[in-house]
C-alpha cells in the first residue's frame, strides 16, 4: 500500500512539475506583457525586478527537478555522486538565484501588506532552511541535512501547491480574484511546511533506536 503511495505521489508531483515547465515557456522568449506579467506593468518599469522574475521563472523548474532526486533512496545508495552533485546544484540556484530573486518578488508582490510578508517570509525560510541543509552535511549530521532539506523542497514546491490551492478555492468559492492571492500566499506554503513537519516526525519515529522525547527535530530558527 505503502509503495502504490509513493508512486501515486511521485506521479503527481513530475506531472505537476510538468504543467510548471509549460507555465516557464511562456515566457520563452521573454516578454513583459504575458501571462502574470500584465498585471506587473508598474513593477516592470522598475530596473531590477525584471531581471528578478525572469532568474525566478526559469529556475523554478530545474530547482524541482534537482531537489526531487535527493529523495531517491536507490539514487542516493547506488550512484551518490549525481546525487552530491544534484544536491549541490539545488543549493547553489536556491541560495544564489530562486530564494534570493522570490525575496525581490515578495517585497512587490499584489495583495497589498499581507501578501508581502507571506511571499518574502517564504523566500526567508527557503533560504534558511537550504543553508541548513548544506551546513548540517558539511558537519556530518545527517539527519539535520535529511530533515532540513525537507523543510527545503516543501517550500520548493510552494510553486505548484499555491496554484493548485488557487485552482480549488475559485472551483469552490469563486472570491474575489485579489483575495484569492492573499490566502494562497499563505496556504500555498503553510501546508506544506506542516506536512514536512509531520514527516519529519514520522522518520524520527521510524528511526533505530530514536526517541522523540529524547531528541525532537529542531526548526532551526
Amino acid at each position: 500500500m505503502l509503495r502504490v503511495a509513493q508512486i501515486v505521489f511521485y506521479g503527481l508531483l513530475a506531472y505537476f512539475c510538468y504543467l510548471l515547465l509549460l507555465i516557464s515557456l511562456q515566457y520563452v522568449p521573454f516578454k513583459n506583457d504575458v501571462a502574470f506579467l500584465r498585471i506587473k506593468q508598474e513593477e516592470m518599469s522598475i530596473s531590477y525586478y525584471p531581471l528578478a522574475f525572469k532568474v525566478h521563472v526559469y529556475t523554478s523548474f530545474f530547482v524541482l527537478l534537482a531537489g526531487f532526486t535527493q529523495f531517491s533512496e536507490g539514487l542516493r545508495n547506488s550512484y551518490k555522486c549525481i546525487h552530491r552533485a544534484m544536491g549541490k546544484f539545488y543549493v547553489v540556484v536556491v541560495l544564489f538565484l530562486s530564494a534570493t530573486s522570490g525575496f525581490i518578488l515578495g517585497i512587490h508582490a499584489n495583495g497589498g501588506i499581507s501578501s508581502k510578508i507571506a511571499f518574502v517570509l517564504l523566500s526567508v525560510l527557503w533560504f534558511w532552511f537550504t543553508y541548513k541543509a548544506y551546513t548540517s552535511i558539511r558537519t556530518g549530521d545527517i539527519r539535520a541535512h535529511k530533515n532540513f532539506m525537507i523543510r527545503s523542497y516543501a517550500l520548493a514546491l510552494s510553486a505548484i501547491s499555491l496554484r493548485l490551492f488557487k485552482w480549488i478555492i475559485v472551483l469552490i468559492l469563486e472570491p474575489h480574484p485579489m483575495d484569492v492571492y492573499r490566502a494562497v500566499a499563505w496556504l500555498g506554503w503553510t501546508v506544506n511546511l506542516a506536512i514536512a513537519e509531520a514527516i519529519i516526525i514520522i522518520l524520527a519515529r521510524k528511526a533505530p533506536g530514536s526517541s522523540l522525547a529524547k531528541e525532537k527535530p529542531s526548526m532551526g530558527v
